[in-house]
């Protein structure tokens, strides 16, 4: 079934539109979670709750790009108890090791909103990769966004693993440098 189709049945609301969305993006989003959270008890719980969010948000949101949304509503529902878990003294692992990498760039302060607005900060972040090679950029967002480990990078690419940190180092310096020269403290 196609997206606007799965849509259609969130504002009819019919609850098909949760089986379908299950079939369709089921597995993409149990792999963000997955790769956020680690652990198979709570990515399934996180992906159960984007689909009760999706539910409550359409109507009356009509999403543009229904794979982008989910996996939006999925990453945010999985930091978020990422974060929970860490106040328990329960974190650790990947997630740790990207939050570690990208904190070399961003802005002081504990969070980048402390910094400044958090807006300006993503809208900097998305011009800058929008200007960068695609394959530069997926890589990116495979390990920043979705969270992707190093060797399920170099695979999906067919690199070695060196080669994909190589790219990540620089992908995060011009994007250090970039923010610089917008006026960020980095």
């Amino acid at each position: 079934m196609d997206d606007a189709a799965i849509i259609d049945l969130y504002w009819e609301r019919n609850s098909r539109a949760i089986d379908e969305t299950q079939t369709k993006y089921g597995g993409f989003l149990n792999s963000i979670a997955m790769n956020l959270l680690s652990i198979r008890e709570d990515a399934e719980e996180c992906v159960s709750d984007t689909y009760l969010a999706a539910w409550n948000a359409m109507p009356p949101e009509r999403p543009g790009l229904l794979r982008a949304f989910l996996g939006r509503i999925t990453r945010n529902l999985s930091l978020d108890r990422l974060k929970r878990q860490r106040a328990r003294k329960r974190g650790g692992g990947e997630p740790d090791a990207i939050f570690e990498e990208l904190s070399e760039i961003l802005p002081g302060g504990e969070t980048p909103s402390e910094a400044l607005d958090e807006r300006e900060l993503l809208a900097a972040i998305e011009d800058f990769l929008r200007a960068q090679p695609e394959r530069a950029r997926n890589i990116f967002l495979r390990r920043y966004w979705y969270a992707d480990g190093v060797s399920a990078i170099a695979g999906r690419y067919g690199m070695r693993e060196n080669a994909v940190s190589v790219q990540l180092t620089r992908t995060r310096e011009k994007l250090r440098a970039y923010l610089k020269v917008r006026g960020y403290a980095v």
